[in-house]
């Protein structure tokens, strides 16, 4: 395969010689050499593009200049609501990398997003799921993120592929293609490509399962949760043993609960002290109107503790605890359209799991639908299609109003906030770094980080 970085600034020389040439008083043509940091290094040279380094110094020859290794300049910072054409609040865009070149044609879309940092070197990378494989990019330097390579789908093209990490593992599974199975990936693979972007093949996939609409992964018990798998047991939750990555095992599963669309496993260590270090599964139940919280600590005993809806239901799509156990936010993903109200998000009061209550709900400034939500801290970290990337300040989330004021946004998909299924599918926070990643259907990966 083709060195694309090599093509891609070959392809720069040439735009810039074509484009930045002008003429002298007697006609004749002189090139302007581009210079976007105006250190006297032509960009095509230039180790560090977009800060000035004048010194060109590489102390660990990786290619990339201490001067972006050393600190992180907005590629477009958010200025005046703006980043470059994207509307924003408090969030700078560092890089973005199109579905197009991460899939390696047109029309390929992007959808769930998930992130690891190596253990050795706290080098960062986002793992992006796309329609028809899953793309790897080193993010470390968020300026100059590098393409790796991807992993191909083991069937066909579709819109629906989830990934999550376990032990320097990527696990991933695709919904709508037939035995597509759990591909299992080595991200230590990742340390040394020397030919990117890479053509990867997967190190095992498990067959157990079809196609299935999530994976879900409690770390601290090494286990994987595949939910929403068609032809199997209703797809209520499949429970995997990951604690050896290349050899997954089946442990039992569940089906009297129905569907899963998605779910969140935790070991619980929040006020029910009834189930303190049991493992608690809460799924997102949207085909059958509901939420369900089970104890699944025993794989072949699953205790269903209780379950909840509340109103105007159309599609419990997906939650998340806070950090303390004490509040699951969920979204509905079709109420939006269905009922014609602006962004909603639920919080619901989880301090006794056996009887879950409604504590307060949000409406956000646009008609977006909210799709992925994550919680880090007192921020959480919405997907909300067309209306982009919010991030909503949950400091007050035990309030019956105000229980959550958002502080920031970054839109990519700044035509309109429509309820319709365009724009960002999901976010990874998780990074030390601070730096984000977000995975949008059209526009591939985008790595930001809020403004200082």
């Amino acid at each position: 395969m083709k060195n694309t970085t090599s093509y891609i600034i070959v392809c720069l020389i040439v735009l810039f010689t074509l484009n930045n040439c002008s003429n002298d008083d007697t006609g004749n043509s002189i090139i302007q050499i581009s210079d976007v940091d105006g250190d006297g290094i032509p960009d095509a040279q230039d180790n560090c593009l977009n800060t000035p380094n004048p010194d060109q110094e590489d102390t660990n020859n990786n290619g990339i200049g201490d001067a972006c290794e050393s600190s992180i300049t907005a590629l477009t910072p958010c200025v005046n609501g703006m980043a470059g054409i994207y509307p924003c609040n408090g969030i700078d865009l560092l890089s973005a990398i199109s579905a197009e070149i991460l899939g390696g044609s047109a029309g390929i879309n992007g959808a769930d997003i998930w992130g690891w940092t190596d253990p050795t070197n706290n080098n960062e990378y986002a793992i992006i799921a796309l329609t028809n494989s899953t793309a790897f990019v080193d993010v470390t330097d968020p300026v100059n993120p590098l393409f790796l390579g991807r992993l191909n789908t083991n069937a066909g093209t579709n819109a629906w592929r989830d990934v999550k990490v376990y032990n320097n593992h990527a696990f991933i599974v695709a919904d709508n293609v037939g035995n597509h199975g759990m591909q299992v990936f080595d991200l230590t693979r990742l340390r040394n490509v020397p030919n990117a972007p890479e053509s990867f093949t997967a190190d095992t996939v498990y067959t157990g399962v079809g196609s299935c609409h999530n994976i879900v992964i409690n770390e601290s018990e090494a286990v994987a949760y595949l939910v929403g798998c068609t032809s199997t047991n209703g797809g209520g939750p499949i429970f995997i043993d990951i604690s050896n990555p290349l050899n997954p095992t089946f442990l039992g599963d569940y089906s009297a609960g129905g569907y899963s669309h998605d779910a969140q496993v935790v070991t619980y260590n929040g006020p029910d002290l009834d189930y303190t270090g049991r493992q608690i599964y809460v799924g997102s139940n949207g085909n059958t109107d509901k939420v369900v919280i089970l104890d699944v600590t025993d794989k072949n005993n699953v205790i269903p503790i209780s379950d909840f809806t509340y109103p105007q239901i159309d599609y419990a799509h997906q939650g998340w605890f806070t950090d303390d156990h004490a509040y699951f936010v969920l979204g509905d993903e079709l109420d939006e359209d269905e009922f014609g109200f602006n962004t909603k998000t639920l919080i619901f009061n989880l301090t006794d799991l056996d009887n879950p209550s409604l504590s307060s709900t949000y409406f956000g400034p646009t008609t977006a639908i909210d799709h992925n939500g994550y919680i880090k801290g007192n921020e959480f970290y919405l997907a909300n299609y067309r209306a982009g990337l919010r991030i909503l300040d949950i400091t007050n989330i035990s309030a019956s109003s105000n229980a959550m004021v958002e502080t920031a946004f970054f839109d990519t998909f700044p035509d309109n906030d429509n309820a319709n299924f365009n724009g960002v599918w999901s976010v990874y926070p998780y990074f030390e770094s601070g730096n984000i990643i977000v995975s949008d259907i059209e526009g591939g990966l985008f790595v930001l980080r809020k403004s200082n």
